[in-house]
């Protein structure tokens, strides 16, 4: 293991400016906005502000102010942050980022989190933070080898914690991160004290009955995620089935890749109606920029697709999940869940939290509300006389 800092060389800063500046832009057809994708005014004005105002020294600085390490797990560079608390007795917690993000999606909460009587909260609520970069993502990739899917991170992150010497620990995630904290609790009981999500997929699974008595409510996110597929999915079949043939588009021209996560960013937020609304876009382009100086959208995309092979396979499972689980419910979320349907795939469900606002991206979006779900989970978990 050995101490990791971020230090971009300054060429290649001048070389994404030139890229931005010389950009070759497509004219939108007449009297359309964002229904036929992300339209060129406004990928204009972001794409020059990241040129002219965002200041990446500015958040390599910040990033840097969190104690960075590579490790080598299973044959691939893996790169973490580990921020402990000041507080001796404070909890391990593992957080995982999804697609397309990474762990500059945490900044905003790792200070409340490991230091909580600095941020107005109490001792007994702080957290030792372990934050990995999925392999092939970030400062975690390029991918060295094929066959990095859901399993295969979840048994890294086990090899992670213990190689940290953490015996228990909470697992936390969003997006892809949700799936491998669920499946590393399924994993490693003995040392995972539960999983807190901000994400689950409940899909029905069309036995006659299954969908009878649903609320309004719950109707309403079957719809949401039948509009998804149908009209929001595309990026994913892409990254399914050909992820190499756009990569070559998104690693040649920053524009292109950032458009191709704005996007992303702009339907999963609320309000989604205005993004600069939603999420402090300093934020959004440190993660652009991540992956642009790492040259990881290549490699991060090849999550899709050895997910969709992993279940061609059809490997047999070993088990379901026994630890609790919370699930915090963000509306504006298009993937938000159906309670009766999550207890039937996860009956250890002790948590079940629905907020009024907030989407994809939490702890960007709804910090506070983030935070305070986390912190319950993990005070759920903790024997009265500890707290």
């Amino acid at each position: 293991m050995d101490e990791f800092r971020i230090d971009v060389p300054q060429h290649e800063l001048d070389e994404l400016d030139r890229r931005i500046a010389g950009t070759r832009w497509s004219a939108d057809p007449p009297g359309t906005g964002w229904e036929r994708g992300v339209p060129q005014d406004y990928l204009q004005r972001l794409a020059e502000y990241w040129r002219t105002e965002f200041d990446w020294r500015a958040a390599e600085a910040e990033l840097n102010r969190c104690p960075q390490f590579r490790t080598e797990i299973d044959g691939e560079r893996v790169h973490f942050l580990h921020v402990r608390s000041p507080e001796p007795a404070a909890t391990p917690l593992l957080l995982t980022h999804g697609w397309p993000s990474s762990a500059a999606e945490f900044l905003d909460v790792i200070g409340p989190l490991t230091d909580p009587v600095a941020h107005g909260g109490r001792a007994s609520e702080a957290f030792h933070l372990v934050i990995p970069s999925i392999p092939g993502y970030g400062f975690s990739g390029p991918l060295r080898h094929h066959g990095w899917n859901i399993p295969r991170t979840a048994r890294a992150w086990a090899a992670l914690m213990s190689e940290l010497g953490y015996e228990r620990y909470l697992a936390q995630g969003g997006d892809f991160g949700s799936f491998v904290s669920l499946e590393l609790g399924r994993i490693d009981p003995e040392h995972v004290l539960g999983v807190h999500t901000s994400l689950l997929l409940t899909v029905p699974s069309g036995t006659p009955g299954e969908l009878d008595g649903l609320s309004e409510q719950d109707l309403g996110r079957l719809a949401q995620l039948g509009k998804f597929e149908a009209d929001g999915s595309a990026y994913m079949k892409v990254m399914m089935t050909r992820p190499r043939t756009s990569a070559h588009a998104f690693t040649d021209s920053p524009v292109g890749l950032l458009a191709w996560i704005v996007e992303r960013y702009r339907e999963w937020t609320s309000p989604a109606s205005d993004l600069d609304q939603a999420i402090d876009i300093d934020r959004l382009l440190t993660t652009v920029s991540t992956y642009w100086f790492t040259g990881t959208v290549a490699s991060s995309a090849q999550f899709y697709y050895e997910d969709v092979q992993l279940k061609r396979q059809a490997p047999a499972v070993d088990g379901p999940i026994t630890v609790p689980v919370a699930v915090a419910v963000f509306p504006d979320d298009c993937f938000a869940p159906i309670r009766r349907l999550a207890d039937r795939d996860i009956p250890t469900i002790t948590q079940w939290s629905e907020f009024d606002r907030g989407g994809h991206f939490p702890a960007l979006e709804v910090p506070h509300h983030y935070l305070a779900d986390v912190r319950a989970f993990a005070k759920s978990l903790r024997p009265v006389a500890n707290d």
